[in-house]
């Protein structure tokens, strides 16, 4: 296996972490019936981000790799308030908007 075909299967890894967060948000907000955004979300977010940003490193794509870095500061930020604050008791884990 190429280190080209690794570089690609680390990018869609990240991506596909990235595009979950979604549904684990998805389905918070449906179990709740409201806006849900889970701890989990802002996770995925951060751990998708950083891989993805990886990706965009070895391929030197200045955007990608501005944007991703731009990201992951707003996703410890929010990690970094949910642990200041506290969980909501009852909430499973997950904070509610």
């Amino acid at each position: 296996m190429s280190t080209e075909t690794i570089w690609v299967g680390i990018g869609f890894f990240g991506q596909a972490l990235f595009f979950g967060r979604w549904v684990v948000q998805w389905i918070a907000s449906e179990k709740k019936s409201q806006s849900e955004v889970p701890i989990s979300f802002w996770y995925m977010s951060l751990i998708g981000g950083l891989i993805t940003l990886a990706y965009a490193i070895y391929r030197l794509d200045p955007v990608f790799i501005a944007g991703q870095s731009v990201g992951s500061v707003v996703y410890i930020r929010n990690l970094m308030f949910i642990y200041r604050t506290g969980r909501p008791k009852g909430s499973e884990g997950s904070v509610s908007k």
